[in-house]
């Protein structure tokens, strides 16, 4: 369809001779087209110049107006001078986006985007004239003609406005230039500096002097490091490190919109790759919100915008409720949550209140009213603009000024000054809570005298986390909610020392409290926390930043299972490109994840036995997606792994999908390098030592401590022949070794593992031959004997365990999983579970059903206790100094009246677990 079939509205003519000089001026113009040019032309004496100067080339662009677009771009810059080229097209481009807005034949995005297309066409003929100009003079050392198009390494990152495809249409256009400094010699990087500098300067004068035939685009170099001191155009190196070491908030809100637009622009990609870390902090920053707000608050006040909503001369982009307010809003909740989700990291405005609303984020509604609100403020800021060619954002002062405004746009001025009026005052409502929320009212329950005057108290300005004035300003606001919680606990004294000792080790505040005040809803989970286990409320204090996974949206949703968790992990170790920051990562997620299962089951959200394989998931998730990373790591000093590869099987706990929070995982690491004696690698290693160190680098890459601590431990001892063997076993040798050596302890640890990673069509046949080998014939009172024994060894070298030891002992789980694994290896189709091996001791006959059923409530009581205690404590359980919180947590887990109550349940249940295994087994010599 050509233009005038897609006309949708039409301005009025305020000045109707200068209309009719405009559509005079185009006498091939008829019907609403005729229209279009009397009231764009009566009413902006820019446009009524415009078409009476390029009413020829008008007439073909109308028929095609995209097309026409194109092909200016796709004309420069021509035989002529590259700057008259650009002006002359910038006049065109200028007419035919106007007509397209005012005509409502391209929407919001179109023109601004259309606006920034030329802008980068112009910035990338003007900066290839400039470097063409220094090769040709011989001033670029080593360039050629071929290295124009790439400007020798100088790369322009358009910044604001112009980065995020976001221009007016009357803009200046923010540049910061830059130059990769590896490209050039140390002897020649003085030489190539005072090049590329000049270059630059030359760039912006094609752009922005002023000639007879107007100017490109008005271009503001001063977004650089330091624009006073440092020049024009600056080594990349230079300027990383000033990011690094004196970056300010403003500089990171200014680098989301940021993006390579003309020069080298691989290198560019790379710088701003770079300032990622910058940019996008690991952790949810909340601290950005005051940052934010005082920077706004102090370009306000310099700019005399401070006062109330009143049209007159009100600055559209910069008053209150102005598009800034809007950008801010977006832009620092990108700030916040985008180093989390790089799904955040979008450049535009409309994209990025789109993007935090689908992710939960802000909620739907104040997206779509800030969307609304900021397109009709950027048409009302065009055609202002539109007036004069000005680079203005201020309403007009006079009535005639706003009857101008309103008849571009085809309204009564009335009508339209009423809507403005509204929109301006919505959205500094739902952006003024945002920056400068209220202070939340003070509960009506007085703060106990006793907690605030504790000494434990008076000493907290003293802790690390409150040496800055910042943080002591949002700790004060914070602390009268937090002593108020705490002396709504069953002992507000025990509570209050608990949340002392995750103060105290709180090694900064800011971010933390920051978190705090912006989400209260976390406040009542860290009293939770501290009043239900000091331990982990110690461990908290030392990894905080777990609680930025609750304000992630879905904290408390259903879980999501391992294979879900594995592509998650798996796609946020592909956005690192560094093996130790990939394990870095890898750590903090498996410690957001492994704290929501916590949560969780602290909360009653998940009963003991979700939670157990939940924490299987997770550590199944964790290897599966770590192993093919150690791998990679390896594989480039040692080359690919030879043969088939390997899987890594688990056992105990893991393979039977049964963890707790403390667990370590038991594993063990099957190759098969079928026939192939060595790697091929830069460094080639035999098969057997290949796959001996790939284990070694695994266990390293999972337990040894790092700067975001350590994933797990790892036990390796489950391996044929123990700790005397090697670490990796070839698949022929597991498989004749079971078949042929193994001790019937080893056939028991057998029916629990189970393959977590590593290739499918190796892991398949593992699986197929453990089948195989439970599947031979037992001799059953050769398998119970041998379980008598080993009680009696267990007995003998580890005690009889304590009263509030779920795991060892007597009738407690070690001893039920050993008569489980008996069950197991007894019958056709073994299971791996305690609970289903239990059932097969049944099916085989040596147990009954009233023996199972009692050996499965034991079982239970003794892991409900288990998982509970290995949450809230590190150490041996001692209800005494556990809390009264921790203990009326167990108490709920074991579906126990008090402490008491449960002691009593663990001497009668294991006692009679063990008087059913005794029975049960023949009497053996130790």
């Amino acid at each position: 369809m050509n233009f005038a079939s897609r006309i949708t509205r039409l301005p009025r003519a305020v000045d109707p001779d200068l209309g009719r000089e405009a559509r005079d001026a185009a006498p091939w113009a008829d019907g609403d087209l005729a229209e279009l040019l009397v009231g764009a032309g009566g009413s902006s004496p820019y446009l009524s110049g415009l078409i009476q100067k390029e009413a020829g080339w008008l007439e073909g662009a109308l028929d095609d107006p995209e097309a026409a677009f194109d092909a200016l771009c796709a004309g420069l810059p021509g035989e002529e001078a590259v700057g008259a080229v650009l002006r002359r097209a910038k006049r065109r481009v200028a007419l035919l986006v106007g007509l397209a807005d005012l005509a409502g034949v391209w929407p919001l995005e179109t023109v601004t985007g259309r606006l920034t297309d030329f802008a980068d066409t112009a910035v990338r003929h003007a900066l290839e004239a400039a470097i063409a100009r220094e090769v040709a003079r011989g001033k670029l050392p080593g360039a050629t003609e071929d290295d124009i198009a790439g400007a020798g390494g100088l790369t322009v990152l358009a910044m604001g406005k112009m980065g995020a495809g976001e221009l007016n249409y009357s803009s200046d256009i923010d540049l910061i230039c830059l130059f990769d400094e590896t490209r050039y010699d140390r002897d020649d990087y003085h030489a190539a500096r005072s090049s590329l500098v000049r270059a630059t300067r030359n760039m912006a004068a094609t752009l922005s002097d002023l000639t007879g035939e107007g100017y490109v685009f008005r271009t503001d170099l001063r977004l650089r490091p330091d624009p006073s001191v440092t020049p024009v155009c600056m080594a990349m190196e230079a300027a990383e490190r000033y990011y690094e070491s004196l970056g300010r908030a403003w500089e990171r809100a200014a680098y989301i919109k940021a993006r390579p637009c003309a020069g080298d622009i691989a290198a560019g990609e790379q710088f701003l790759e770079t300032l990622r870390p910058f940019v996008w902090r690991r952790h949810l920053d909340f601290a950005a919100i005051k940052d934010a707000h005082d920077m706004r608050l102090r370009y306000r006040d310099a700019k005399g915008l401070s006062g109330e909503i009143t049209l007159p001369g009100h600055n559209m982009k910069l008053g209150r409720g102005g598009i800034r307010e809007i950008e801010f809003f977006t832009q620092t909740r990108q700030i916040i949550a985008g180093g989390r989700d790089p799904d955040l990291r979008v450049r535009g405005t409309v994209e990025g209140l789109s993007v935090l609303a689908d992710k939960g984020w802000i909620p739907r509604d104040v997206a779509d009213r800030l969307t609304g609100h900021y397109r009709a403020h950027r048409e009302v800021e065009h055609r202002v603009q539109m007036v004069n060619d000005a680079q203005t954002h201020q309403l007009p002062g006079s009535d005639e000024g706003m009857e101008r405004i309103a008849a571009l746009m085809g309204r009564e001025a009335g009508d339209l000054q009423a809507e403005i009026r509204e929109r301006l005052e919505d959205v500094h409502e739902l952006t003024e809570g945002f920056f400068a929320p209220d202070q939340r009212a003070s509960s009506s329950a007085a703060v106990p005298e006793e907690l605030e005057c504790s000494p434990l108290v008076a000493r907290w300005p003293s802790y690390p986390a409150l040496r800055s004035g910042r943080a002591v300003e949002i700790f004060d606001r914070l602390k009268p909610e937090i002593l108020r919680r705490l002396g709504e606990a069953a002992r507000p004294e025990e509570a209050l020392a608990a949340f002392d000792g995750f103060l105290a080790g709180l090694p900064a505040g800011v971010q933390l409290f920051s978190l705090f005040e912006a989400n209260p809803p976390l406040v009542d989970l860290l009293v939770d926390i501290v009043t239900t286990s000091p331990d982990l409320a110690r461990h908290l204090s030392r990894n905080a930043g777990v609680f930025d996974a609750v304000i992630g949206g879905d904290f408390f949703a259903d879980w999501p299972g391992r294979a879900a968790l594995q592509a998650d992990l798996s796609e946020a170790l592909d956005r690192e490109d560094d093996y130790e920051r990939r394990l870095d990562m890898a750590r903090i997620w498996t410690r957001e994840w492994h704290f929501r299962v916590g949560v969780h089951l602290l909360r009653g959200l998940s009963e003991p036995e979700e939670a157990g394989q939940q924490y299987a998931d997770l550590a199944e998730a964790v290897i599966a997606a770590v192993f093919p990373v150690v791998q990679e790591e390896f594989a480039r000093k040692h080359g690919p792994p030879p043969g088939r590869g390997a899987v890594v099987m688990g056992m105990g706990s893991l393979g039977s999908r049964r963890l707790h929070a403390l667990s370590d995982l038991d594993m063990i690491v099957i190759y098969d390098p079928a026939g192939v004696e060595s790697s091929e690698g830069r460094r080639p290693l035999a098969a057997r030592t290949y796959y001996a160190r790939l284990t070694q680098a695994l266990i390293t890459a999972m337990s040894a401590p790092m700067a975001e601590g350590k994933l797990y431990e790892v036990d390796m001892r489950l391996r044929p022949s123990g700790n005397q063997g090697p670490v990796a076993t070839s698949f022929a040798s597991f498989s004749r070794y079971q078949r042929e050596e193994a001790w019937v302890w080893e056939h028991l640890a057998l029916t629990r593992a189970r393959v977590v990673a590593g290739p499918a069509d190796l892991a398949g046949e593992v699986e197929a031959c453990r089948a195989e080998v439970l599947a031979m014939p037992q001799d059953r009172d050769r398998v119970l004997g041998e379980l008598a024994r080993m009680r009696a060894r267990i007995a003998a070298a580890k005690g009889p365990g304590g009263l509030w030891d779920p795991k060892l002992g007597r009738g407690r789980m070690q001893d039920i999983e050993l008569a489980a694994q008996v069950g197991a290896l007894l019958v056709e189709r073994p299971p791996r579970r305690t609970a289903q091996g239990l059932r097969a001791a049944l099916r085989a006959g040596w147990l009954d059903a009233e023996a199972a059923e009692t050996l499965t409530s034991a079982y239970r009581l003794c892991w409900n206790l288990q998982i509970g205690a290995r949450l809230i404590t590190e150490g041996e359980l001692d209800p005494e100094t556990l809390g009264a919180g921790g203990r009326a947590f167990l108490a709920r887990l074991t579906g126990c009246d008090d402490m008491e109550a449960l002691a009593e349940a663990l001497r009668e249940c294991s006692a009679r677990a063990a008087g059913i295994i005794d029975e049960a087994l023949p009497e053996v010599e130790a």
